[in-house]
């Protein structure tokens, strides 16, 4: 098994008031039942025997991304910061840019998505609605199609509303379906249970300085990303 790069070396920017990181796939954004150790937990300990802190380190969950998803996440290390950039997510003044391999190729190769989406806790599924009710939220995504291989399909994504699994339910609705990701219609799993997703971009206003910060994510060393990676 490949191993992982140390979470050290996966840090993009860090200063008194953030901490920008490459999540790996696997890795969870926040605790759940499964009981694994999540990413913030991992960072805190990272801060508290770097910058040797006694007592309880803090690190505020900005944004999430599913646990078989990599890529770029902030996380707030003041509750300042994190209210600030809180504040700025919700506003949309944050830009989130994804890639996805996808089988299928979009037709039209470039377009907006909006679509109703219901989600259903018991299966952790979303699925697009017909009708607007209490429990659907507007999903709105705008996708460009950059290349493809005999198999598959690069797909770049500006995400414009955060909502449950929307990307993966919204590409699979218009036949293209993230490789990988059975649950929305994949044949088969990705070797490592990842999906080719990548939170490849992402960019805010610093919560102090105000500056606009952005940061890439590397594309995974590995096919098809490498024979698609041509057309970016």
């Amino acid at each position: 098994m490949e191993n992982k790069p140390d979470l050290k070396s996966r840090i993009l920017f860090e200063d008194n008031h953030i901490l920008v990181v490459q999540k790996l796939p696997g890795e969870m954004s926040q605790g759940d039942k499964t009981g694994d150790t999540p990413l913030p937990d991992l960072l805190k300990l990272y801060l508290k025997e770097k910058y040797n802190k006694p007592g309880a380190v803090f690190l505020g969950v900005v944004h999430r991304l599913d646990r078989p998803v990599g890529g770029v996440m902030v996380f707030a290390r003041t509750s300042k910061a994190l209210e600030r950039l809180n504040e700025a997510f919700r506003e949309g003044k944050s830009r989130k840019t994804y890639l996805a391999v996808t089988t299928g190729k979009p037709s039209p190769e470039s377009g907006e998505l909006r679509n109703l989406l219901t989600r259903n806790e018991k299966l952790n599924k979303s699925f697009i609605a017909d009708a607007p009710s209490a429990f659907t939220k507007e999903a709105i995504l705008n996708y460009q199609w950059k290349g493809g291989s005999d198999r598959y399909s690069l797909i770049e994504i500006e995400l414009l509303t955060g909502r449950h699994h929307q990307i993966r339910v919204q590409l699979a609705h218009m036949g293209c379906i993230i490789k990988g990701d059975l649950k929305y219609g994949a044949k088969r799993s990705n070797p490592d249970g990842s999906l080719s997703l990548l939170a490849w971009k992402l960019s805010f206003p610093h919560p102090v300085t105000k500056e606009l910060l952005s940061f890439t994510a590397p594309l995974p060393n590995e096919q098809p990303w490498i024979e698609l990676g041509k057309y970016l």
